[in-house]
Parts: C-alpha cells; structure tokens; sequence
C-alpha cells in the first residue's frame, strides 16, 4: 500500500503528498500552583554535562515537595517549576548524574530526563506544507453557500459527515464553554477566531512554567500553523466569513506547548493541562505526541517518569471536569498489537531501532487511561489511509480527511482533505488524525453546552453512546490493489477502526 505519509510527525498531520502538515500515578486534589524558581545547584556536583531538562515526580503535599526541592539542588538541579498538588517538579541540571541521583532521594517516586539533546534556542523546522485555499476556490464555494451558510463552508464536507450542519440550526454551542487547543500555538487575530478566542484561557508553557504575556499563545513567525488549524476546526465563528468550526458558538483558547523547532516536551505537556484544569477549560484537544519518545516505555525509568507526569496532570484536568481529546496518530500501526517497530525515537538526537509493546510503551497523551482517543476518516466514511487503530484503543472516528485517490468528496467539495484557518487570515486544507481529533472536541463542546452540570465522565459517556456506529465493512483495500491494508477486528458497535462510531453533532445539541 502507498501510504500518505512515509514517517511519523510529531504534531499528528500528515506530510506533503497530502501537501499537510503533521502524531498511573497517585492524584492528589486541590490546586496545583507552580513555585518560583529558587534553588540553586551545589558547587560541588558535576556540572560538565550538557543541560537536559527533567521531570521529578514525588509523593503529593507541600512537604514532601519542599524537602525533594532541596535534593534536587543538592544533586545539581534548577528548578524551573514546581506543580506542588500533582507532585511533579520541572528541573533543569548539567549534572551528568543528575536522574540517578534524584531518584535515590527520599519522597521522590520517578524521575526522568524529558529529552536527550540540551536545551537550547532551535531553529524553525518545516514540518509540512499546507494546500492553500486559491481565489478561485473561495469565489466559487461562495457562490454555492446556500442561505445561512458561511462562504467557504461549501467546501467543508466534514460538516455534514458528523451531521453539524444539522446541528447549528438547533445550537451553536454555548459561550460559557471553551475548548483549549493545546498546541502549537493559535492565531487569535484571524477574523474566524477572534470572536470565540477566551484570551484568559490562554497561555504559553513551551519551559514548563505558565507565561502569560500578551499574545504568547501565538505562533512567531515562521512556526508552525498547526494549531490555528485544530482551532478553526472547533469553534471558527459563524459570521459571514470564511469557514465554521464544529460548535461555532463555544469559546477556543490556545495553550502553547511546542517549541519553534515543533517539539512539544513532557514539562510543557504538564503545564497545558494544569493550566486548562485551573482557567476554566471545559475540553482540551492534543494532536500530538509528546517528544522524544513515539512510545514510552514504564520499565524505562525515563521514560516512565514522563508517562507518570503527563498522567497525573491529564487526570488531574479530568478531576477538574475536563475532558480530555486526543489524536491517534498517522503511522497507520495497529495499537492493539503486542509488538510495533518504533525506528524514529528519540526524535531529538539520534534514533534507534527499537520493538515495543503499546500497552507497556504508551502514545502519550493519546493512549493514557481516560483520555478519548480518535481514529481518522476519510470523505467515503472509511478509517484514513494512514490512520492508526486498534480494538480497545480507539474510542471514537471523524473526519480527518483523505487522499481524493482513495476518499473523494461529493461536489461542490472537491478536495478530501479538511479546510480550516491559518494564520495572517488565511484558510487551507490539512489532514491527519490532528484534524479528526478537534472534530470531536467540538461535538464534546456542543454535549457540554446541551448539558452544562454534566461531569467529564458523563460527557465522555455521551459521546461514545451518541456516536454513529460504523461496522468494519469489506476487506480495507483502500488503494484497490488486491491487498488487504488493515484488518478490522469488531463488531459494528464497536471496533478498531472506528472505536463506538463516528461522533454525532446533531445528537449533542438535543435534549
């Protein structure tokens, strides 16, 4: 099979050929405020080796974390930040034996290196190229709108797949919900986004530690558009402009985790969803995988403090209320298997050729317990090209577009892949997991809008019993080459392409 995509990206779109751009622990309760940096290292610890960052878990209470703080300075470390209540410290150190030390420390239960290169200033990194939408196109998909339609929404056949067309005659979504987009970072001066954009919602966590500065969500120049397109997907308004979101009347806010060079690090991950769990996030979309590591293994013992991490602070967002979304990737791997070869990892420095077992060596965030997990589809309703899958790992589809070699759309669409913004006010195709991924965020958006007391649980409840369920159909040939590409194990109410079905908006605005 000619898959669409040839290697792993990080954030979970596909690469050029789609011309796109790229995928526990104890919770304690309370409020999880992040510490001023104030430790130093000891004079007397190495300090000649390169400065990688860390994460330290610890057992939950001020206490304990105090007297880990002290230890980390004693073996060499900074620290950055310090989330009290999830028992997660972010530490920087140049001490070559910084993570076997810490972890002999008294109250420190994990602790791992987030990276395998130093910290330091990277450069941008083109990460995919997106179709722009031309002149042309506009002009005539303005011509098709139909009363009540927004011009470019013609060309958004991933509207009426989930049934949202449909559902916008009865609700938008209410104001009272946000959605953050944890991401690359999101234009909140396009004209689609601007009137949903929750800017106190918003923040940037690329160290690891909350910054709040005017416009820090945004991506700079030359960075990634990823994120702008996950937000338009979700909630661009309904204005007589340009495209509309999924639940169009609903609040985005941008939560800005990834660095310029497109790597999204375990402390940034932790500070997104610590940050959405105290700043009134209903809903987080993830279309990513958090770097170096495709897979992270537990027995590992870096690796496994960085699935502690993310864990804690994704359930503890959860405790919050907030229900957490997140894209399945684009390798088309099988992720109920007990054996899948990872050559791209750690994504960083230099990879090596590894096998692991996803059940011990998760996907994070997307494979981490109570995260809702997205399969991708195409414009025919069949699981993507490229979409992972696997039964019991897949929790729900939708659209996240297509090669119109394999999916092609009905007219006046007549591009497979999903339309959505980009910076400076423009709009362009994508397609990936990344983009199914935020079409279920909005259908959570709009079922806690219809119902605004109900819990995380409740909501995720929801969109899995509303879902449309899709049966594995014939043999998935989905090149039409005698070949069979995937195997789909399941029945029709639930299986590994498509989990419980594909999300139904129109069932989430009704009473």
């Amino acid at each position: 099979m000619a898959h669409l995509a040839s290697r792993r990206t990080r954030v979970l779109t596909l690469p050029v050929g789609l011309a796109l751009t790229a995928s526990l622990g104890f919770l304690p309760t309370g409020t999880a405020a992040a510490a001023p940096a104030d430790e130093q290292p000891a004079a007397q610890v190495r300090t000649d080796g390169p400065e990688l960052s860390y994460v330290v878990n610890t057992r939950a209470g001020h206490g304990t974390v105090k007297q880990v703080r002290k230890a980390i300075s004693a073996a060499g470390g900074t620290v950055v930040t310090s989330y009290d209540t999830i028992g997660v410290i972010v530490v920087h150190s140049q001490n070559p034996d910084f993570g076997a030390t810490i972890r002999k420390a008294k109250g420190v239960q994990s602790a791992g290196a987030t990276r395998t290169s130093p910290i330091a200033p990277a450069a941008t990194k083109d990460i995919g190229v997106e179709q722009p939408l031309t002149a042309a196109q506009a002009q005539a998909a303005s011509a098709d709108a139909a009363a009540g339609q927004d011009p470019l929404e013609p060309l958004q056949w991933d509207l009426p797949a989930i049934k949202a067309d449909q559902a916008h005659k009865k609700s938008l979504g209410s104001s009272k919900v946000t959605v953050a987009v944890i991401d690359t970072g999101v234009d909140d001066t396009h004209p689609d986004l601007a009137p949903n954009f929750d800017r106190g919602a918003s923040v940037n966590c690329v160290s690891g530690a909350p910054d709040t500065t005017d416009g820090a969500w945004r991506p700079a120049d030359g960075e990634s558009d990823h994120g702008t397109h996950v937000a338009g997907t979700i909630a661009a308004a309904k204005n007589g402009t340009g495209i509309t979101g999924v639940a169009p009347g609903v609040k985005v806010s941008g939560i800005k985790v990834s660095t310029p060079a497109g790597l999204f690090y375990t402390e940034a991950v932790v500070c997104g969803f610590v940050w959405a769990a105290e700043h009134g996030v209903d809903v987080t979309n993830s279309s990513y995988y958090t770097d170096p590591w495709l897979f992270n293994c537990k027995n590992d013992p870096d690796q496994g403090a960085l699935v502690e991490a993310v864990t804690r602070a994704t359930r503890y967002a959860e405790r919050k209320g907030v229900v957490n979304v997140a894209a399945a990737g684009n390798s088309d791997h099988d992720l109920a298997l007990d054996a899948i070869e990872d050559s791209t990892s750690p994504d960083d420095s230099t990879p090596v050729t590894r096998t692991v077992d996803p059940s011990a060596c998760p996907d994070i965030p997307t494979m981490l317990p109570g995260v809702v997990t997205v399969s991708a589809t195409g414009a025919k309703n069949l699981k993507s090209s490229y979409s992972n899958y696997g039964l019991g790992v897949i929790d729900v589809a939708a659209p996240g577009g297509d090669s119109t070699r394999y999916q092609t759309p009905e007219a006046p669409a007549d591009n497979g892949l999903i339309l959505s913004t980009l910076p400076g006010g423009r709009f362009g195709y994508k397609a990936g997991t990344s983009m199914a991924s935020p079409h279920v965020a909005g259908v959570a958006a709009l079922i806690k809008s219809t119902h605004p007391h109900a819990s995380s649980a409740a909501v995720k409840a929801l969109l899995t019993l509303q879902a449309d369920a899709t049966a594995c159909g014939e043999p998935y040939d989905i090149d039409g080459d005698g070949t069979v590409d995937a195997v789909c194990e399941g029945g029709k109410r639930y299986n590994g392409f498509y989990g419980a079905g594909i999300v139904d908006a129109l069932d989430a605005v009704r009473k």
